[in-house]
């Protein structure tokens, strides 16, 4: 289990885009990544496909890494460690290291 989940919002704490914080948009569990809203561009080549669909040169979010990535805790309002408790019902909850607020 991955300890960022989408729409929580994270901080770079490496790469290009060190210290920005953002909305996670998708995680790919299998390959260790997300994608952030506004962070970690790239620039990608779009031939034209129909004719008033313009072609050119777009950019979009990038994945990050997992481990280079901290959720903020809404609580502390901080980048902080995640940790995960069993609840007698058999589910799982997130929650702060820090402050003990679930996430």
């Amino acid at each position: 289990m991955l300890h960022i989940k989408r729409n929580d919002t994270v901080k770079i704490l490496a790469g290009k885009d060190k210290g920005k914080t953002g909305k996670v948009l998708k995680v790919y569990p299998m390959k260790g990544r997300a994608i952030v809203q506004g962070a970690n561009f790239t620039k990608k080549h779009v031939k034209q496909k129909r004719q008033d669909e313009p072609g050119g040169i777009i950019q979009r979010e990038a994945s990050i890494d997992v481990s280079n990535l901290a959720v903020v805790c809404k609580g502390c309002n901080r980048p902080v460690r995640v940790g995960v408790d069993v609840l007698r019902d058999g589910s799982r909850a997130r929650y702060c290291k820090k402050c003990k607020e679930v996430l």
